[in-house]
């Protein structure tokens, strides 16, 4: 079996690190393309022995399981560029949020009369191989075509199947997880550095609180509240500074959280439909396919941007 990636960004570096370290994949078997060769990550990827090219239809034809890991309003065009390569031995796997199993079998339909598509939800922890994946899929992919995702997915974490409509309330929660985890952290480790702890013991003591707490809940199988509830001594530390979280709206801001990335999932769904990407997304060579929302804008200052990074030279790092 040999694996693809179109798009080779963090996601793409995440799970080909995953595999290998997992033992499942030898890095020659994978090969990953993008148009941005300056990616630190595609440097990453070459030193770990994964095919790297800058074409697209390459990657298609080296791979049986082809993830397609770039942002979502980009892969109605990476379906036309691809689709006439794709075959009835492919299982095409989409890890762009909000897109729709339906939106992309349609478009393939076109060439493969009976694509193979699963849709798939996971999180950069697969490097680590601690990831959380769901996928649901399509209606000409077999069960065995699931079983044979989720055997990989499973090499770099927890992965479960469910019902496609749960799949934007996934992202929400696991898919963007990490990075309120991160912010927590780093907040946590601000809060010890403020009372005297250095930056670098914060950081690790925190990273171990979480880690722990995790552990806890996934081994003990008790409700978090009752875990909560262990921790706190009548009139301890804990609970005046649980008392500071719930007067901050501590509950409601993940809750909202969860909400907004949810929300927004399904907004860049409408945005692939459209088929409309903003002109800093536009990669010269599929500039005659593509509706630009900008008139106005000219070939050379699009073709001076990279269809996967969606920024232009002149914008900066968030």
């Amino acid at each position: 079996m040999s694996v693809g990636f179109i798009g080779a960004g963090q996601l793409a570096f995440a799970l080909a690190r995953g595999f290998t370290a997992a033992g499942v994949l030898a890095a020659h078997k994978i090969t990953a393309s993008s148009p941005d060769t300056d990616l630190p990550t595609v440097s990453g990827l070459r030193k770990m022995g994964v095919n790297f090219t800058v074409s697209n239809k390459d990657t298609v034809k080296n791979s049986d399981v082809l993830f397609l890991a770039v942002k979502p309003p980009i892969i109605p065009f990476i379906l036309e560029e691809v689709g006439p390569d794709i075959e009835a031995r492919h299982i095409v796997v989409s890890c762009a949020a909000g897109v729709t199993i339906s939106s992309i079998e349609k478009k393939l339909s076109t060439f493969c009369p009976t694509p193979k598509v699963i849709r798939c939800m996971t999180n950069t922890p697969v490097i680590v191989r601690e990831g959380a994946t769901v996928y649901a899929t399509g209606t000409h992919a077999d069960v065995e075509d699931g079983k044979l995702l989720e055997q990989l997915m499973a090499s770099v974490g927890f992965c479960t199947e469910v019902e496609e409509d749960l799949i934007d309330a996934v992202t929400g929660l696991s898919g963007s997880g990490p990075a309120y985890a991160f912010t927590a952290l780093d907040a946590l480790a601000d809060g010890g550095v403020k009372m005297g702890l250095p930056r670098r013991l914060a950081v690790r003591l925190g990273a171990q609180a979480l880690l722990g707490a995790a552990k806890m809940l996934l081994e003990s199988e008790q409700h978090p509240g009752q875990l909560k509830d262990n921790v706190c001594s009548p009139g301890g530390a804990t609970i005046h500074a649980l008392h500071f979280l719930e007067s901050g709206g501590f509950r409601s801001l993940l809750i909202n959280a969860v909400e907004a990335s949810c929300i927004r999932t399904r907004e860049l769904q409408h945005l692939a439909d459209q088929e409309k990407i903003s002109p800093a997304a536009i990669k010269k060579t599929l500039l005659d396919k593509v509706k630009l929302e900008s008139p106005s804008l000219s070939v050379a200052s699009a073709s001076k941007v990279s269809l996967f990074t969606n920024k232009s030279p002149s914008s900066k790092k968030n």
